[in-house]
């Protein structure tokens, strides 16, 4: 079974900075996956031609369940509010997916905490101190009827601020262990692996530096899970058409 995370960056090409929706399809074909996390998601926004990108990527990878879950309501660098799940159909949102050629039993949704005010931070891009006001975070759990078996599969993209992101992953992982296993954790955790290797109970089944895509020096995005079972195939890290991230792509088995 393969499965594979990708922060989409909104469909966008870093390398002439236009959003072309074939070049997000392209790209979801090529990763093949039986299970798909995407996160920085579009739904209905002006620069990515107000599509749906998850229903895009699902038609193109041949899933049989999608769900996008927005972490905001609103345009991303304009006016935004944190989202509740309660938004009036055609609001634009910004978020993550998860999408599966597996049957899902069951979805859930959860929110992660986020720093409530704004504060000074110094940004490698464009190499200044700027206030930051956090964007909220969220997380999509399903539990998978897959070929190795039932499975909780969680996307998640969690903040980019040092530390935090730490502390979000933290909670994460509590929450988690209330769901039935074996677990999965995938997405774009804004943070490199632990020395130890080891992620709160959780043991990586990717190594593979996946930002910044051109020239990958960290590894930004992770598959963890807590089943000693589970046997990795291959790993892999394409570049592909879009975003500033490469996939990160695992095939996975069971003795």
């Amino acid at each position: 079974m393969r499965m594979a995370t990708f922060n989409i960056l909104h469909g966008r090409s870093v390398h002439d900075g236009s959003v072309e929706l074939g070049r997000l399809e392209e790209s979801v074909k090529r990763i093949d996956a039986d299970v798909l996390a995407l996160q920085e998601v579009d739904l209905d926004q002006p620069r990515s031609a107000r599509a749906d990108l998850t229903a895009l990527a699902a038609e193109a990878m041949g899933a049989v369940t999608h769900r996008f879950v927005a972490a905001i309501s609103g345009t991303p660098g304009a006016t935004w509010m944190a989202a509740t799940g309660r938004e009036q159909p055609g609001t634009a949102a910004y978020g993550i997916a998860l999408l599966s050629r597996c049957p899902v039993q069951s979805w859930q949704v959860m929110r992660l905490p986020r720093i409530p005010v704004t504060f000074p931070m110094y940004l490698r891009e464009p190499k200044k101190v700027l206030m930051v006001h956090e964007e909220p975070r969220a997380v999509v759990v399903a539990r998978l009827d897959t070929p190795l078996g039932p499975m909780t599969v969680a996307n998640t993209h969690l903040s980019f601020v040092p530390g935090w992101n730490r502390v979000q992953l933290r909670h994460l992982v509590r929450d988690l262990r209330g769901f039935p296993g074996p677990r999965v954790l995938m997405g774009d955790l804004n943070m490199v692996p632990p020395r130890t290797g080891r992620w709160r109970g959780l043991r990586s089944l990717g190594v593979a530096p996946t930002f910044p895509a051109h020239a990958p020096t960290r590894q930004l995005d992770h598959i963890l899970t807590d089943d000693p079972a589970l046997r990795v195939d291959d790993v892999q890290a394409p570049e592909l058409p879009i975003s500033d991230h490469r996939a990160l792509v695992v095939d996975v088995s069971r003795p």
